[in-house]
């Protein structure tokens, strides 16, 4: 015997369109960029038995040597326990040393060695070469577009962890 349904348990036959002021389409497309754009690092990483928070790990400590724990706490938005893990494997694995901060012997500090830089260019060119060929497909000033759009959609009060990093600085804003 079937049971009867309501028509808030009725199946939708129709996609959700672009309804509400929601754009799917945006949305769907930083899905399909965002699984390419990690597919790549992610069969390497698959070889360590690492994951996605073990390229992030490597990817922040090579670009900023130095960062303390709770600093990069703080730019992953991540629990201490949530990291504890990622870190003793790339501690153990010789991809990250830690030491003891200079002014603040209770402040760990973190540090690529050299099998870490190697690893988190080898995770970064793949993305880096995705990105070089998409740019490629778009008109003039699109980068810098990119750049802002890209900034933008970062929560506002954490801007600021995209500011403190030189690399980040545009042409315009170096005098």
């Amino acid at each position: 015997m079937l049971k009867e349904t309501t028509a808030e348990e009725a199946p939708i036959r129709d996609a959700v369109a672009n309804e509400d002021g929601i754009d799917f389409t945006l949305i769907e497309l930083f899905f399909f960029a965002y699984r390419d754009f990690t597919s790549d690092p992610d069969q390497m990483l698959a070889e360590y038995g690492f994951g996605r928070a073990h390229h992030r790990v490597l990817h922040f400590v090579n670009r900023r040597p130095g960062l303390t724990v709770a600093e990069l706490l703080d730019v992953l938005k991540i629990t201490k326990q949530s990291l504890a893990r990622v870190l003793k494997q790339l501690l153990d694995t010789g991809h990250i040393m830690q030491l003891q901060g200079p002014r603040d012997r209770r402040q760990r500090e973190l540090y690529p060695t050299a099998k870490g830089r190697e690893l988190a260019l080898a995770l970064s060119r793949p993305q880096s070469r995705r990105i070089h060929d998409a740019l490629t497909e778009v008109e003039g000033e699109a980068r810098k577009s990119i750049e802002q759009f890209l900034k933008a959609m970062v929560n506002p009060e954490l801007r600021a962890q995209i500011d403190a990093d030189p690399s980040h600085r545009g042409a315009d804003d170096e005098e």
